[in-house]
């Protein structure tokens, strides 16, 4: 019973830990200070991420605790003091059989569904648009082949961040996309093996020198939304963000005009990158 008493003694105090340090469920489209769980879901993809995360979750608990039951149990009824004469018991088929045939059945419960997950997140449906993204040190360049023009994404420096903007995950030139419109991003890198990634998207895919790499997403409601590099890409993989603008497709056709007249100048001179980069240190 005093090991029983401790440990709930230990649950206790860390439940204080978790209060006192100001935990808050995780924002829509950013992360949010001392954040607890997964971003915010914003597409079907998420929605589905989201649930299996949210399942998993209570069955491993609930393993977790039946094991910790065991053990507990074990230690209370199968010490010296308790049990001054142990059993010589070897074998129990019954036993042997049940914790190999219930742990196959648990991981076949949890393949369904993963399975499921994978092949809905793979199989790219019609897209409305398409992006492609090329992954460079260390920033972004973003495509529209229909529209024919392309730009890059830098980071913003400190000096030119507006309050509203989150730190080292606001950048100069946004990818703009429908609501409610499914995209097809096209993903390569340029140089290194780079990494593609917006938590509130639930997409997460290796940008490859060549080697051109796809997913989707379908925004089901507007704003911005960020992400960052999620693959070690050399020294300043730190400061390579995405930022995703999700808009009515009004604003969308308007925006897709300007960014015509906008980048097709910008093609003549395009951004020096590695002076961009080099300002900021």
């Amino acid at each position: 019973m005093l090991l029983l008493k401790r440990l709930i003694a230990f649950g206790g105090a860390g439940a204080m830990v978790v209060a006192a340090g100001g935990v808050a469920w995780a924002g829509l489209g950013q992360p949010s200070p001392w954040e607890l769980g997964l971003q915010q879901s914003a597409t079907p993809v998420m929605d589905d991420v989201v649930w299996f995360h949210d399942i998993l979750l209570w069955l491993i608990g609930a393993i977790a605790l039946f094991v910790l039951i065991l053990l507990v149990i074990v230690v209370v009824k199968f010490n010296a003091r308790s049990n001054p004469v142990p059993s010589r018991t070897t074998h129990n088929t019954a036993i042997e059989i049940i914790w190999t045939v219930v742990p196959v059945l648990i991981l076949v419960t949890i393949a369904v569904p993963s399975f499921r997950l994978l092949f809905y997140q793979l199989k790219v449906p019609p897209a409305d648009v398409t992006v492609k993204v090329t992954g460079k040190q260390w920033f972004w360049s973003y495509s529209y082949p229909d529209a024919k023009f392309e730009f890059d994404s830098l980071m913003l420096q400190e000096k030119d961040r507006k309050p509203d903007q989150p730190r080292l995950l606001a950048v100069d030139n946004e990818m703009v996309v429908p609501v409610n419109k499914v995209v097809r991003v096209l993903v390569t890198g340029a140089d290194v093996i780079h990494s593609f990634a917006v938590p509130s998207f639930g997409i997460k895919i290796d940008a490859i020198p060549g080697r051109l790499n796809e997913t989707w997403f379908k925004a089901d409601r507007e704003g911005m939304y960020y992400g960052q590099c999620s693959q070690l890409c050399g020294r300043d993989h730190a400061f390579m963000p995405i930022a995703v603008h999700v808009v009515s497709e009004k604003e969308y056709t308007a925006r897709l005009d300007q960014a015509k007249k906008k980048y097709a100048d910008d093609n003549v001179a395009p951004h020096n990158a590695v002076a961009a980069a080099g300002a900021a240190k």
